[in-house]
């Protein structure tokens, strides 16, 4: 009986709208729905104040019309026993307390119970004990399937490590207040009826049910998940199409001036001295007195060439090193970002791939710094 309380006040309240409403007949079904579930001396109270406003006459005042011949003479009526009770609820205490436990966080984290430290294993690890919880083949509890959703949620946002980073970013801020008015009954209400607002529009890229059956099954829903992202990336850039055409040309003007301008310097802006690769302006090679560097001049260099050609190689030997520092880096963070990926899907081939990219600019960079 005390797993019904909370729905049998949920009735009281929607019997109390009702009311307010002129709806007498809707608000007495809600009162000895509360009355089966949760006797109380408060639905008690309602009940015999709508019995009394409805008894005899309608809301307009007029009499209820008699039974007709039709009604009398269909024999004897069947007694209603308002003081039935329902039979025992199919879930126990400790699923309806896990499942308001899930109603009352206010971010993924207090959801699955992880500090926001937490690692990888231990987001999963913890998801897999509430998972079994909280499943609707197993917990019949009111509001299980939408708190697996979200515990679904939760776990495929945090175990993402780009929408775990803009989660921690920009969604985990927007605490939920919540209060004891009306108001904020209702929209603690919204929040639980919309899939749990904390969510704040970070969704994982699989369901709940696939996300269970990827832990519990060894199976992952590649062919769904690709296809849910393809959509989701077309709707994207369909609605980034729509809104960018009436700014596209605006967007345009600061491009359309900057090739204007250089078109414009490159009539007085003469050619540099040297390039670092080869090409039909720049064919003569050289190679740096320090460092071994090549690179390549023009034609008429010693000609034209008035300046300390020392200098000249100091500045070469610079801008290669910086090129190389560049690409060294470049390297790095895609070897990085692979080896990432590798362990969010728990991809050991992706994994060892990542770690055997080469990373030529860095041993050469190395090499020259050595030097």
């Amino acid at each position: 009986m005390e797993g019904n309380k909370d729905e049998a006040q949920r009735c009281i309240d929607l019997a109390v709208q009702s009311l307010a409403e002129g709806k007498i007949e809707k608000a007495e079904k809600f009162l000895l729905k509360a009355e089966r579930l949760y006797p109380t001396d408060n639905a008690k109270k309602l009940l015999a104040q709508v019995k009394s406003t409805s008894g005899g006459t309608s809301s307009n005042g007029k009499s209820r019309p008699a039974a007709s011949s039709d009604e009398k003479d269909s024999g004897p009526r069947k007694r209603v026993n308002s003081d039935s009770r329902p039979s025992a609820p199919d879930y126990s205490n400790d699923q309806l307390e896990a499942v308001r436990k899930i109603k009352k966080c206010k971010d993924f984290y207090e959801v699955l119970g992880v500090p926001k430290t937490a690692t990888d294993s231990e987001i999963k690890k913890a998801y897999k004990k509430l998972a079994l919880q909280l499943h609707p083949d197993k917990n019949k509890a009111p509001g299980s399937v939408e708190a697996f959703k979200a515990l679904g949620n939760a776990a495929g946002v945090l175990t993402d490590a780009e929408k775990r980073k803009n989660y921690d970013l920009y969604g985990i801020n927007e605490s939920h207040s919540g209060g004891n008015s009306a108001a904020n009954h209702h929209s603690h209400g919204q929040y639980y009826n919309n899939e749990y607002g904390y969510s704040r529009g970070f969704q994982a890229d699989i369901s709940a049910e696939e996300l269970f059956n990827m832990f519990f099954n060894g199976g992952f829903p590649q062919q769904n998940v690709y296809m849910r992202q393809q959509q989701r990336r077309r709707h994207q850039a369909r609605e980034d199409r729509d809104g960018n055409n009436s700014s596209a040309l605006i967007n345009l003007l600061p491009i359309l001036l900057l090739i204007g301008l250089s078109m414009m310097s490159s009539f007085f802006i003469s050619d540099p001295m040297y390039s670092l690769t080869p090409s039909h302006k720049y064919s003569v090679k050289r190679e740096t007195n320090g460092l071994k560097i090549p690179y390549y001049v023009k034609d008429n260099f010693y000609s034209e060439y008035q300046g300390s050609v020392a200098r000249l190689e100091e500045s070469v030997e610079e801008d290669y090193v910086n090129n190389l520092k560049h690409s060294c880096s470049r390297e790095r963070n895609y070897r990085d970002s692979m080896l990432a990926k590798a362990r969010t899907f728990g991809d050991r081939d992706l994994y060892r791939k990542a770690q055997n990219i080469n990373t030529p600019s860095c041993e050469n960079l190395q090499k020259y710094l050595i030097t």
